[in-house]
Formats: structure tokens, sequence, C-alpha cells
């Protein structure tokens, strides 16, 4: 990962962060779905049509084939598959699994998610390095029912990059819970999270999901942005992500995850070193 002005050095190499999210994924989301043979089927027949198509369609040669089948091992070999499935395919699963929600807007959750950060209570300073990078950030909001209700003992999972666009865990050099927490909202369902502002940063580009990008000519960045998970007993789970006005990625983010509901609305902090951003979340029944 690179920060927008570039100056960041590469630590976060493509490997490392996909061997990362790879075990990640095998520990904590790989599950066997039970889904009928007549589902399986048309899922991949549909999947392989549309591959069918395209090769016809664009009359695709041997060595583009070839090109892809080395392609395709070496993204396996990198361990890239959860960074380049969550990069460009889960907004549309999400899309999808959010259609009939009433509440708040969910998106993606990204390679970057570790369950079991610390807890806290209401109010929380998210753990930190001494003297950390980035400018101070306020983050308070209000959990609610669709119906308005309060929703005491929320539970507001978030996780976010520090400022040079890393995550802890998947890069070196970070202690294991920076900037991720659990926090437990009050009797009338407030919380306020004490943080840094985190960085924009490129998805790893020196694996296979990087030799793409740079083949197609795409670029590999994402705004800067804020992970959550939220929820409370009784209601639906859900995932977002929430971001800063005026970053240049807002509207070409490489992982089409932005959704104007999620656009945060900061304001200078009262002290006059951070900024302050409200944001409250509405959940669904369960």
């Amino acid at each position: 990962m690179t920060t927008m002005d570039g100056t960041a050095e590469q630590r976060a190499t493509a490997a490392a962060t996909g061997a990362s999210a790879t075990e990640r994924f095998r520990l904590d989301k790989a599950v066997a779905v039970d889904a009928s043979p007549e589902r399986v089927s048309r899922l991949a027949r549909e999947v392989l049509e549309a591959v069918h198509s395209t090769i016809r369609r664009h009359q695709v040669t041997y060595a583009e084939y070839d090109a892809l089948k080395s392609w395709l091992i070496q993204v396996g070999a990198d361990g890239e598959w959860p960074l380049f499935l969550d990069v460009f395919v889960e907004h549309a699963v999400e899309e999808v699994a959010g259609a009939t929600r009433e509440g708040s807007k969910g998106t993606i959750e990204g390679p970057f998610y570790a369950p079991g950060a610390p807890e806290f209570g209401a109010e929380a300073t998210l753990p930190m390095r001494p003297e950390e990078k980035g400018t101070p950030l306020t983050f308070h909001g209000q959990v609610k029912a669709v119906d308005g209700t309060p929703l005491a003992g929320s539970t507001i999972d978030i996780w976010h990059c520090d400022d040079e666009g890393y995550y802890a865990q998947f890069a070196p050099d970070i202690p294991q819970w920076n900037l991720r927490g659990r926090i437990t909202s009050d009797a009338t369902g407030h919380f306020s999270i004490y943080t840094i502002q985190p960085a924009p940063y490129q998805i790893p580009t020196d694996g296979a999901t990087g030799a793409l990008i740079r083949a197609a000519d795409w670029h590999a960045w994402r705004p800067a942005h804020l992970h959550l998970k939220v929820s409370a007993p009784g209601h639906q789970l859900i995932t977002t992500q929430l971001y800063f006005p005026g970053d240049p990625h807002n509207d070409d983010d490489i992982a089409a995850a932005v959704k104007p509901e999620l656009m945060l609305a900061p304001t200078p902090s009262a002290d006059g070193t951070g900024i302050d951003v409200e944001y409250d979340f509405v959940l669904d029944p369960a």
C-alpha cells in the first residue's frame, strides 16, 4: 500500500498481505454451503457461459488464454484470491445481500478484518502507538432500530488503516490491535470513539492483482474510509464503510464500494486540533 503522496515505504508486500488475508479467511470465514446440485449447476454453468461468451465475442487467442491461465495460477500462488475477490467481486454480492434492508446502507467488508479486537465501553480511544501520526478524529453517533428505538448495548466493531495506509495484522511492525476495537453503546445507544483519520491507499500492486491492474491501465486507489460492523441482539448485523468528502477517489474507488449514504460530514473539533464526525446506524430486525 502507498499513501496518496507516494512517500510511504512499500512495506506491505502483496505476498505477505495475501498470505495474511488467506490465512485469516481460512480461520474465520471458510464454510461449507448446503447448496443443492441444481443450484450449484445453475451458478457454475452461467459463470462458464459468461466466460465462453466473452471468448467468442472478442475472439480470444490461445496466447491470451495461456496468459490468463498463468495469471490465475499466480493469483493463487500469491495468496491473493481474498484480495482480488473482495476488491472486484464483493460489492455485487453485498448489493444483493442488502437489497431488502430498510436501515443503514452496508458495503464491502474487504480482506483486512480481524475478529476478536479489544472491547471497550461507550466512550473509547482505539489502541494506537505512542504519538500515532495522523489527524485526531472523534467519531460519535447512535445505534437505533428502524422504528427509532435506541439500541442499548450495541456493538460497534471498528477498524481502519493508519496515516500511511497500513492495517495492523496485514503489515509488519504494527501492534496487533492498532486502530481496532469493539465499542459497546450506552443505555441510549450512543457511542464516542477517539482515533486518527485514516489515509487513502493503494491495494498491494506487486503481485498478480497488481499485474492485472497495470495491464489494464487501471488505478489501484481506495479512498480513505472507516470500516465498521454494527450489531445488536435481535437485529441484523451491518457491515459498512464510511468515507470522507473531497477524496479524489470517492468517485472511482477501485473496489466500487462508495455510496452517497456513507459519506461523512466532518467539522473542526472543539479544541481545534482535529475533526469531529457524527453518524447514526439504523439496524433492521433479524
